[in-house]
C-alpha cells in the first residue's frame, strides 16, 4: 500500500525549531520528486520546498535560509527542518511525492500525506 505519513508538528514560540518527517511506504521516495506544502486557514496551499530525484532542493522565498529539506533513503523518510520559525509559518504541512516532476501545486503530485499541524506563537 502506497502511503505518506507526516509527523513532527506542534506548537512553538517564534524563533523556535521543528523537524517534520514524512515516512513513505509502498514505494522508494528517493526515486521520486518530493515536496513539502503548507496551507494556512483561509489561504491556498503553497509550495514550501521540493527535492528532485537527484537530490537537488528548491525553496520558496519565504523560507529560504530557515528551512531545509532532506531525505534518508535508508529510512525512506523525507524531512523538513524548520528553524527561526515565525507566526506566519503557522499552517498544516503536507508532504507529497510524484514519479515524474516537481510540480508547483500539491494536487499535481501522485501521492500526498494527510498533514501535520505547525503553530507558531508570537
Amino acid at each position: 500500500q502506497v502511503q505518506l505519513v507526516e509527523s513532527g508538528g506542534g506548537s512553538v514560540q517564534a524563533g523556535g525549531s521543528l523537524r517534520l518527517s514524512c515516512a513513505g511506504s509502498g514505494f522508494r521516495l528517493s526515486t521520486y520528486c518530493l515536496g513539502w506544502f503548507r496551507q494556512a486557514p483561509g489561504k491556498e496551499r503553497e509550495q514550501v520546498a521540493t527535492m528532485d530525484d537527484e537530490g537537488v532542493p528548491s525553496y520558496a522565498e519565504s523560507v529560504k535560509g530557515r528551512f531545509t529539506i532532506s531525505q534518508d533513503s535508508a529510512k525512506n523518510t523525507l524531512w523538513l527542518q524548520m528553524n527561526n520559525l515565525k507566526p506566519e509559518d503557522t499552517a498544516m504541512y503536507y508532504c507529497a511525492a510524484d514519479p515524474w516532476k516537481c510540480a508547483n501545486f500539491a494536487y499535481e503530485y501522485k501521492h500526498r500525506g494527510q498533514g501535520t499541524q505547525v503553530t507558531v506563537a508570537s
